[in-house]
């Protein structure tokens, strides 16, 4: 089973995906970070404390910022929190990588769960990368909704299932 949560920052999805998570496995699911910290930056390191306090012994936690497909194992379940951080860590990549690796994830017989923010309602950017990323983010949203069994927009906490 594929799942798709997508909201704001601060929305309440990583713990409504969590939670998804732990309904599908039947095992310790895995918990794939794809925060990358070579930006060094304390506010984000607190934020990753804070989650996998959270989150405590409930998952196997893989911190794998770019390469989701060389952690993700077959007849297995994970949350990837969060994809909007995979697409930032690989932004110099271009748009058929991530269309290639989505129909990669699409493929693989093991539950995933997907968290995704919702950067799409603002103003256009101004700069070429920001533009990019939503652009990105975007078009990414639309193929996981495409192929997820499951969509849930998430605000305040609350889950709204699309599909």
């Amino acid at each position: 089973m594929k799942v798709l949560y997508f909201g704001g920052q601060k929305s309440g999805k990583s713990s409504l995906a969590e939670n998804k998570a732990l309904d599908l496995s039947t095992s310790k699911p895995y918990y794939i970070a794809t925060y990358d910290n070579s930006f060094l930056d304390e506010e984000m390191t607190l934020r990753v404390k804070k989650h996998k306090d959270y989150r405590e012994n409930n998952f196997i936690t893989i911190e794998e910022p770019k390469n989701l497909l060389e952690v993700i194992k077959e007849n297995e379940t994970y949350i990837i929190d969060c994809m909007s951080m995979w697409i930032l860590n690989n932004i110099k990549k271009n748009e058929e990588f991530f269309i290639s690796e989505l129909n990669k994830l699409k493929k693989l017989n093991a539950n995933i769960v997907f968290v995704l923010n919702d950067v799409n309602s603002g103003v256009i950017p101004l700069d070429k990368e920001s533009r990019n990323f939503v652009d990105l983010t975007g078009i990414i949203g639309q193929k996981l909704a495409f192929f997820c069994d499951e969509v849930y927009e998430v605000k305040l906490g609350l889950m709204n299932r699309l599909k």
